[in-house]
Order: C-alpha cells, then sequence, then structure tokens
C-alpha cells in the first residue's frame, strides 16, 4: 500500500471474496484501536457486532455480487474495546492479480452524529426557553401543540392509507388496483374523445429459476431494478404499475398499434442490453390496443394472449393482439 493511501484521511480496507481483510491503512486502524497485525488474515466480520455481521452478511455480499459495488451503506465497526464506531461504507469488486477482491473507503459518522445532537439539544433549549418567557400561555401553548400534533398524526395515516391503496411497496410503482382505476378511466376518455391508448404487459423470463437459484433477496432486487429501469424510459403520461409477481403493466395514452409496438420493442432491449450483474434478464411483452369493442377485462387479456404468445415464441420479445390469428 502506498503511503499516500496508507495516511489518507479515511478509512481503507481491502477483502477477498470470502470477507478476509488483505490491506488495511492506518485510518482504519485508529478506527478500530488496534494493529495491523491483529487485522490482516482475519474475517472483516470479526470486527462486527452480531447484528451487523447478519447486516453486512444479508445486504452487503449479494448487493455486492449483483452490481458490483455498494455506495454510503451505514453500519457499525467494534473497535477491540468492544466501542461501537458508527461508519460510512463505500466498496467496489473487482479483479487483482488474478484474485476477486473488494475494496472499501470507510467514512466516520461520529461528528455527523454529534452535530446532530447538539442541533437536537439547541431545539429543545430554546423550546424550554420559550415557554419559560410565555407562561401565561402554556394552556394555549399546550392545546396547540395536541391539536398539531394529531393533525399531523392524521395527515400521517392519511398519506400512509393513501399510499398503500395505489402504490407497491416492494418496487415504488404503481399497484393493481390504481392500474386497474386508471385502465376504466382511459377507456371513458377513449370513448368520449376517440383518442387511442395501448395496454403492455411485461413479465421477467425464467424468473422462478432465478429465485429457486440465488434467491428472493435478490429476486426482488431484480424486480425493483426492473422496475427503475420501465419508469426512466416511461413518458411522464404512462401509467407503469406491478400487476403482481413478476409481471408489470404500463398503460401508454395517444399510443397506436405501431406507437405500441415501437415502445415495448424498446422496453424489450433496454432490459436484455442492462447490467444486472452476474444475471442475465430478459423480459417477454404483450401488447393490445384499444377497440371499440373493448371492456377493462378484455384489453387486460388480449395482451395476456399476447404476453403468452411471446413466451411460446421464444421469449425476449413483444407480441401485439392484432398480429395473433384469431380463434376459430
Amino acid at each position: 500500500m502506498d503511503i499516500q493511501l496508507d495516511t489518507a484521511p479515511c478509512g481503507y480496507v481491502t477483502i477477498s471474496d470470502t470477507g478476509i481483510i488483505r490491506s488495511v491503512n492506518q485510518a482504519f486502524l485508529q478506527m478500530l484501536q488496534c494493529g495491523r497485525d491483529e487485522l490482516i488474515g482475519r474475517h472483516i466480520e470479526s470486527a462486527m457486532s452480531v447484528t451487523n455481521k447478519l447486516f453486512f452478511h444479508t445486504y452487503f455480499y449479494p448487493y455486492i455480487r449483483l452490481y458490483g459495488h455498494v455506495s454510503e451503506m451505514c453500519f457499525s465497526l467494534r473497535t477491540n474495546a468492544n466501542e461501537e464506531v458508527p461508519v460510512l461504507l463505500n466498496g467496489v469488486r473487482q479483479e487483482r492479480e488474478g484474485e476477486t477482491v473488494i475494496d472499501c473507503v470507510v467514512l466516520l459518522m461520529r461528528k455527523r452524529m454529534e452535530y446532530e445532537k447538539d442541533m437536537l439539544q439547541t431545539k429543545t433549549r430554546l423550546e424550554e426557553l420559550y415557554q419559560a418567557t410565555n407562561e401565561a400561555n402554556k394552556r394555549l401553548e399546550r392545546l396547540h401543540e395536541e391539536y398539531e400534533q394529531k393533525q399531523q398524526e392524521l395527515m400521517r395515516v392519511n398519506h400512509q392509507l393513501e399510499t398503500l391503496a395505489s402504490t407497491d411497496p416492494l418496487t415504488g410503482l404503481r399497484n393493481r388496483r390504481f392500474f386497474q382505476e386508471r385502465l376504466l378511466a382511459s377507456l371513458a376518455s377513449y370513448r368520449e374523445s376517440g383518442e387511442p391508448f395501448s395496454l403492455l404487459i411485461f413479465d421477467i423470463d425464467h424468473f422462478k429459476r432465478i429465485n429457486d437459484t440465488y434467491g428472493h433477496p435478490v429476486g426482488d432486487l431484480i424486480l425493483t431494478d426492473l422496475a427503475r429501469l420501465l419508469q426512466s424510459l416511461s413518458r411522464e403520461t404512462d401509467i407503469v404499475a406491478r400487476f403482481g409477481g413478476e409481471e408489470f403493466v404500463a398503460i401508454l395514452p395517444q399510443a397506436d398499434l405501431e406507437e405500441a409496438v415501437r415502445m415495448a420493442e424498446r422496453y424489450c432491449s433496454a432490459a436484455a442490453a442492462a447490467a444486472w450483474g452476474e444475471y442475465r434478464i430478459t423480459i417477454s411483452i404483450g401488447a393490445a390496443t384499444v377497440t371499440a369493442e373493448d371492456t377493462g377485462e378484455t384489453i387486460v387479456h388480449r395482451a395476456d394472449l399476447a404476453l403468452y404468445a411471446s413466451k411460446n415464441g421464444g421469449r425476449n420479445r413483444v407480441t401485439h393482439a392484432s398480429h395473433m390469428p384469431l380463434s376459430k
């Protein structure tokens, strides 16, 4: 380790892919109040409490193996004297000299916590002084505070209810209920104005195999990242939602058949080309454009049949319901 890195004003530690400490700098040794010989060759989790070991093992390893890096992960290290050291961790996984290693930069958070504590204490003292200089209005202030607290609690509960009613908690996208409401609204608008819209249904190819092979935490990460990708490719007027399991849906206002296929192909190509770490993810898409005979159920059914055609046709492709042969 060169002198500049060894004397850098932040902790630096290199661990093997299995967590064995390969090298550390002086700042990291000072954080843990120990010598270099006490750390080199030991497992990084030996400097953690049981709770932080579980956190590190459950989130750090799967995340860095999936994406190759970790940014601003907060947890605590433990000194030789069993003192907690709150830190902020950034890490990158890379190959060096024929070995997979993880280089980590560790920043102390103690000063930040002290500043927050000082600010809280200052706020408390100001509130006490204010109360002392307004003794005559104590009762009014208490009633006002109770009112504000209850109002804030009511607003918080209403916001939670609204969020639960319309948002998928895992991906942050709109949920199935919200999608169905907007689908009916889109149908009503189409009947009034004649302006077309299209519906897409997305499904992750072989998603069960991913869950069975790598576990549900990795599956959840993939669902979350795919949701972020779909949202980033969507227009401001589009409605992207999680339909259930590994299925997503999108309502595309003002999109006719050609536009729906073009946008669906864009989603499909982007998913196949995205960086998913050590995994390869593709999606199949079924599309349907509204017709005068459609109801909420029929347009979803037509898009769903198109999705199955994409699956049966080899996956990683787009099928529009209008391009399928009519059932006899």
